[in-house]
């Protein structure tokens, strides 16, 4: 799918922006019937001012609305610090899309609204936030603020995602995992999507994941998955040509000759990287394209509890 359709498709869901802040506000709303009742205080924008502080921050026209003295929360006041982190490689940009299917359900378009639906809770909460983007090269990396004019410039950076790769991209996850490790030294919430489609050793790449747990790093790892196609492999048995979009291998076989092996061996797989993420304490959670976003959220909002 072309850019240009990509962005008529937001254009038709009012924007990027504006579609994450509504998944936000709709889990937002439904709060009180789960664990987190109550939570939506923590979203004010406000905090009550205190005799002996600074008048530099008073915000005197909600003082002229309320009689109450309040003064506005700065970056420099966020409760966290969070890090995401986008794999951009060709593989990311699977499922290929029809015209008529919404962007989200790509890996890559998925993981652009994800980070997008995160960073308007981060907005809300004050919060700081950054974005690394890579794949056989460290693509992008803006640290750690809260602004808005910084808001929206990763925002614009995360509709560029959108475009798909015009030549095969390899993902080089371990090189650039560690090149981010090296980025960050103030204590952060680290959040990874990726399809973990990687050709290096597992133990290399869990020493890439444990070098981003320095300094007390928490490491959230959304796993991106197409259900249907990667996990059941969903095809019917007509003979077809798979091709790898990263290196452009080919095989061709019937897919009913394969299937039951290959759901086998992938779920091995994935049992492999969830028992070697909790071993080294990385919260991992594997996430279908075009699913909803409460998953994504929740597991924000508990791993934030944590924190500490």
């Amino acid at each position: 799918m072309k850019i240009e359709e990509q962005k008529e498709i937001i254009s038709g869901f009012k924007h990027l922006e504006l579609l994450a802040n509504q998944v936000v506000e709709g889990f937002i709303s439904g709060m009180h019937k789960s664990p987190f009742h109550g939570f939506s205080a923590e979203f004010a924008e406000h905090k009550t001012y205190n005799s002996g502080e600074s008048t530099k921050h008073i915000d005197w026209k909600l003082f002229a609305k309320t009689d109450r003295l309040y003064t506005k929360r700065f970056e420099e006041e966020t409760n966290l610090r969070c890090h995401l982190i986008i794999d951009n490689s060709s593989s990311m940009h699977f499922p290929k899309l029809e015209s008529n299917q919404p962007f989200y359900e790509s890996k890559i378009g998925f993981s652009v609204l994800a980070s997008a639906v995160l960073m308007n809770l981060l907005k809300k909460q004050r919060d700081a936030v950054g974005l690394s983007v890579y794949s056989d090269n460290y693509e992008y990396y803006a640290p750690e603020k809260g602004s808005d004019r910084h808001h929206r410039m990763l925002l614009n950076k995360l509709e560029d995602l959108l475009e798909t790769p015009k030549i095969s991209k390899p993902t080089d996850t371990i090189t650039f995992l560690h090149q981010i490790a090296e980025k960050m030294h103030r204590r952060s919430m680290i959040v990874i999507f990726t399809d973990m489609f990687q050709n290096d050793n597992q133990e290399a790449l869990f020493n890439a994941l444990q070098h981003l747990k320095h300094n007390k790093h928490k490491v959230v790892l959304f796993h991106v998955i197409d259900e249907k196609k990667e996990l059941h492999f969903d095809f019917d048995n007509s003979p077809r040509k798979f091709i790898d979009v990263e290196s452009g291998e080919v095989i061709n076989l019937f897919a009913e000759n394969v299937k039951e092996e290959y759901e086998n061996n992938i779920k091995k797989y994935f049992k492999s990287l969830s028992m070697t993420c909790a071993q080294n304490k990385i919260k991992y959670v594997a996430v279908n394209v075009g699913a909803n976003f409460e998953k994504i959220l929740t597991t924000y909002l508990v791993e934030k509890q944590n924190f500490g």
